[in-house]
């Protein structure tokens, strides 16, 4: 099977937008780092949460559907997005941080290739696979 078939049957992307979307993760963690060393914000406080969205890989003991999901929302950048403009809205500092700190999480992991999961596993993601037989 050539590299094309099997990209369109595991739903995952490659090539060039592949490099792209990696790209665009490496952005946005060193984007947020920045903001966040330019917005004077605590650095145990960053070292404390940079990790705390991958505890959702727990959520892969109830099953690899759930996995997924809950693993998904943790790293989607719908919430921390919206928690952002919440605190741009609210003037919350911590809020604010906690947004950047999530932000920059989800994008190191995109930079390292560890996309969306697939309910299938959770080495199937939207940038191929991960592991042993990754792309």
């Amino acid at each position: 099977m050539t590299d094309t078939a099997s990209a369109e049957t595991s739903g995952a992307v490659t090539g060039g937008p592949r490099t792209v979307l990696r790209l665009e993760g490496l952005a946005l963690f060193i984007g947020m780092t920045l903001l966040y060393y330019i917005w004077d914000g605590d650095w145990w406080v960053y070292a404390v949460l940079f990790f705390v969205p991958d505890l959702s890989f727990a959520a892969y003991l109830s099953g690899p559907r759930f996995g997924a999901l809950i693993y998904n929302t943790a790293h989607s950048y719908l919430g921390p997005v919206a928690i952002m403009t919440g605190a741009f809205a609210t003037a919350e500092p911590l809020i604010l941080s906690i947004a950047m700190i999530w932000l920059a999480h989800i994008g190191f992991d995109r930079a390292l290739g560890y996309g969306l999961k697939y309910a299938s596993g959770f080495s199937s993601t939207h940038l191929g696979r991960i592991g042993k037989q990754s792309n």
